[in-house]
């Protein structure tokens, strides 16, 4: 076939659309055309392949004859190319499935197969096609619909990229009768406004409408459940880091019954208010409270009712937090209290999975008992990002976790990680004189974009740069987040966008969800691509969450040379410890912020990384889930880590030793044998699990969360993570970081479900050490472990310091505060 072609200038090429028409289907001029592309196995997923040419008469003949569906020929320079179908949604294929709406055209399109030699293979035929055929179903003068609705099977990722790239957005996944076999389908629609904002829209020449509904979750019962688990956060944690000190309860009526089994009561007799609760405490000082038995008194005895927000401003003499920044601390909390709502309402309306679904989608039915491996790669893919969506603490020690100030309702609804919205990035075209781009070891710009943008994308863009007059090869593609588009590209970066360093060039085509860490972006579209890290510039939890260009020049060497230690490291191997390396990045810096003396905020705005994905280092059978999970209690209370035990069928001690195997072991060897420390806590860790069991764990966001604390040679651009601190400070890494960050909560939460006694949690801690200073003796001295006491570094008192930022990034050793020290629980 010869199409009508245009050279975009770097050796790129797209069918011209206006070469592409569509007419009438005509059963007995077409059925043979039809019937040869239908029998080619590029056309599988049609499941039609058995019909011979009388058999595809009959049926386009049918679809002609049918009061609700029509059939269509397309055809590029004249020579057929494509058949399409549209239907009425409301009457055809999805009735019971989908709530058709007024305007809504289904669609399905058959484009003829490739020739067999690549070399008469045209460019951009199909995403010319595909533009062609949506333009036609919302256009005026063809079908003239106002959303098309498409129900492609799940396994079809090549069609998902094609409409994506057209600007469809996944509903979710439905389960269609097809005459006689059942078909599980990603149910899309596409509207005017999303087609003409997509790359195929820009090539077919064809903009979030804001939805000012109510506050539902806004409302008493949720509120008093928000406020009790805030307060009972505040109340554990506060007390962790010692700013007051709760005294066992007095009252006759109110003491604790040794013999009852119900936890102790406590007494925290403040200014304004007289708290009491029950709680157990356990190791390092932890506290796990009751939110159900708070009560608040006024100094009369009068009952006061529990709010989290009136906790704080009570304890405010303790807490010291700077006057100035009081307020900006208690919005933090507040806009915690808000999500903490909305996450709740979620989960008793059903929206949210609870622990016995996540617990089966990690645990899955083996590969081979009716699951091919291209459905298990989808169902990995979904069960991954349904967990990650389903939290709902955020950080565990730190009380205003969910700030996101600059968030509005709406903008929250779409862009909460636990909301589990899909959203697609938006790109801007940065002058390459104040812009710089760096790429790990084996890549290269052109093989970024072209892996990152499909060709379509590339060519829209270009088009823009060029209907301004400006040369594409002068930019660079930097994307950000649609938050970001809105409230600091076209205002903070005004300037810069009015002279041209800086030109917004479109929507990308994939769609992306976002992570717990709220800038990280997972691809939905494409899961095997990277992961995308935007400076998406609000404040939230001590800091405003941006991305440095300065640091960004060094990311993927830092990567590269973070991930040769682990990778040369055969014990890290065995552990099968691996990092997803952050492989290129992106940064503006021709804004006016970089030209002041003091630096800022405003630096961080303009930013972004590519992140590798976890998917394609897995094998089907095996589960991923943010390590946050293993924290993690549904509305019912019940906690994921005592239901992965249970169901794993292993004793929970042999469940702990593998999960320690596979995060705490290769952390300590890293520390010992490199002095290399992470931060590895929830939202950091990315578990690879089997059967319900973790056997593995991927490190990421190692550019700028990584330190080397000791005296070693370090290649070019590495050199600003060395920290060097003595070996006090160094065991920090672990103590801090993994014991009192991670392990108290987790061994808080299997000691009160029962499952395992902390002191067995703990003598499996001891037991992992052990190993490892029995395996590598030669390095069982560099970093003392198991000694009596420990530095008690505390996370909430920097946050209540400054609240705006806890820690200075370019010192992080000197910001920490201290508490005295800590029993080590696993001390000889």
């Amino acid at each position: 076939m010869t199409a009508t072609v245009e050279t975009l200038g770097d050796r790129a090429t797209r069918v011209v659309p206006d070469a592409v028409t569509i007419e009438a289907v005509d059963a007995a001029r077409d059925a043979a055309t039809v019937q040869a592309w239908l029998a080619h196995p590029a056309s599988a997923f049609w499941q039609m392949g058995h019909l011979d040419v009388a058999g595809v008469r009959d049926y386009l003949a049918d679809v002609a004859d049918h009061p609700h569906q029509d059939g269509w020929l397309g055809r590029v320079d004249g020579v057929p190319a494509f058949y399409a179908e549209t239907y009425d949604p409301a009457r055809v294929l999805l009735v019971g499935v989908h709530d058709a709406a007024p305007g809504d055209v289904g669609m399905h399109l058959l484009v003829a197969p490739p020739p067999e030699d690549p070399a008469d293979r045209t460019p951009g035929l199909t995403d010319a096609v595909m533009a062609a055929v949506v333009r036609f179903c919302l256009a005026p003068e063809g079908r003239a619909g106002a959303r098309v609705v498409v129900e492609p099977d799940v396994r079809n990722r090549a069609i998902a990229a094609k409409n994506a790239a057209a600007g469809f957005r996944v509903l979710r996944d439905v389960e269609i009768d097809e005459g006689g076999h059942t078909k599980r389908a990603a149910l899309s629609v596409c509207t005017r406004a999303d087609f003409a904002a997509s790359p195929l829209g820009a090539l077919a020449g064809a903009g979030r409408a804001a939805d000012p509904g109510l506050a539902p979750h806004l409302r008493p019962d949720l509120a008093e459940h928000a406020h009790r688990h805030l307060a009972a956060k505040a109340l554990a944690e506060l007390a962790h880091e010692r700013l007051f000190r709760p005294e066992p309860d007095p009252e006759p009526a109110l003491a604790h019954d040794e013999g009852s089994g119900a936890p102790p009561r406590f007494v925290l007799a403040l200014d304004g208010a007289t708290y009491r609760f029950a709680a157990r405490t356990f190791a390092l000082e932890h506290w796990v409270v009751d939110p159900a038995s708070i009560t608040r008194t006024a100094p009369g005895g009068t009952d006061l009712p529990v709010d989290a927000l009136e906790l704080v401003a009570e304890l405010q003499p303790l807490l010291q937090i700077p006057d100035d920044l009081v307020a900006t601390y208690l919005e933090e909390l507040s806009s915690t209290l808000a999500a903490a709502c909305a996450k709740r309402d979620r989960e008793l309306s059903g929206a949210a999975p609870q622990v016995p679904e996540l617990r089966s989608a990690l645990v899955p039915a083996r590969v081979g008992d009716g699951t091919d491996e291209a459905d298990d790669d989808r169902r990995r893919a979904d069960a991954f990002q349904a967990a990650e969506a389903a939290m709902t603490e955020g950080h565990p020690g730190f009380l205003a976790n969910n700030g996101r100030i600059g968030f509005s309702l709406d903008d929250y609804r779409a862009y909460a990680p636990e909301r589990g919205e899909r959203l697609r990035l938006v790109w801007l075209a940065a002058r390459r004189e104040h812009a710089h781009l760096a790429v790990g070891d084996g890549l290269t710009e052109e093989g970024l974009y072209r892996d990152e943008l499909s060709g379509a994308e590339r060519a829209a863009f270009a088009d823009r740069l060029r209907a301004r007059n400006l040369d594409p090869a002068e930019y660079l593609y930097l994307p950000v987040h649609p938050w970001q588009w809105q409230h600091r590209v076209p205002i903070t970066f005004a300037a810069d966008v009015a002279r041209g360093d800086l030109v917004p060039v479109g929507v990308g085509a994939d769609e992306y969800q976002p992570q717990q860490s709220i800038r990280t972006m997972f691809n939905r579209t494409r899961p095997e691509r990277h992961y995308v890290k935007v400076a998406l510039a609000i404040q939230n939890m001590g800091f405003l969450r941006g991305l440095s260009p300065a640091y960004m020049r060094d990311t993927p060497a830092i990567n590269d040379w973070v991930a040769g230690v682990v990778e040369g490291d055969a014990t890290l191997r065995d552990a099968g410890f691996g990092v997803l390396r952050e492989r290129a990045s992106v940064g503006y810096t021709g804004d006016v912020y970089h030209r002041t003396a003091r630096p800022s905020a405003h630096r961080k705005m303009l930013a972004a990384l590519w992140r590798e994905s976890p998917l394609p280092r897995t094998a089907p059978g095996e589960r991923l889930a943010t390590m946050a999970s293993l924290l993690h209690r549904d509305a019912s209370g019940r906690s994921l880590a005592a239901a992965l035990v249970r169901e794993s069928g292993l004793d929970p001690e042999a469940w702990l030793r593998a999960y320690l195997d596979a995060y705490l072991y290769p952390l300590v060897h890293c520390l010992r044998a490199h002095d290399l420390a992470f931060m590895p806590h929830g939202e950091n860790l990315v578990l690879v699990l089997r059967d319900g069991v973790v056997r593995r764990v991927f490190m990421k966001d190692i550019g700028e969360e990584i330190a080397v604390l000791g005296e070693r040679a370090l290649p070019p651009g590495v050199e600003r993570v060395q920290s060097v601190v003595d070996g006090d400070e160094k065991a920090l890494a672990i103590f801090t970081d993994v014991f009192d960050g991670v392990l108290r909560h987790l061994a808080g939460i299997l000691a009160v479900d029962g499952v395992l006694p902390e002191d067995r949690f703990w003598a499996v801690v001891s037991g992992v050490l052990d190993r490892h200073e029995d395996e590598h003796p030669e390095l069982a001295g560099r970093v003392e472990l198991r000694g009596a006491q420990f530095a008690h570094s505390c996370l909430n008192r920097l946050q209540l310091r400054n609240t705006l930022q806890m820690v200075d990034l370019t010192d992080q050793s000197a910001s920490l505060l201290y508490a005295g020290t800590m029993a080590n629980p696993v001390a000889r």
